[in-house]
């Protein structure tokens, strides 16, 4: 019985980092030169309900003091079991 709960114990363990995925994409690119500045922004939702703060480029081009966009990439980070989610702008440029 005690091999059993270790067992269910270590899969839920498993089941739990492994669910902790990050993927980071591009979104766009311009013709300007890659800046030297790096903004970001960054938003949580939770049960695909309850969200906190602005994950905007706006937002982030603001964080970072930034005028001229060079590229915009987007991260998104699944958070405990897939109870939640983080997602992350990231811009560069001038």
């Amino acid at each position: 019985m005690k091999n059993i709960r270790n067992v269910i114990l270590a899969l839920i363990l498993m089941a739990a980092l492994m669910s902790c995925a990050t993927l980071t994409v591009p979104v766009s690119a311009t013709s300007n030169d890659l800046g030297r500045l790096v903004g970001t922004s960054t938003g949580t939702i939770w049960f695909g309900l309850f969200g906190t703060a602005d994950a905007s480029i706006k937002e982030a081009c603001r964080n970072g003091g930034i005028r001229e966009i060079s590229t915009v990439d987007f991260k998104t980070r699944v958070l405990f079991l897939g109870l939640g989610k983080r997602y992350t702008c990231i811009v560069t440029g001038e």
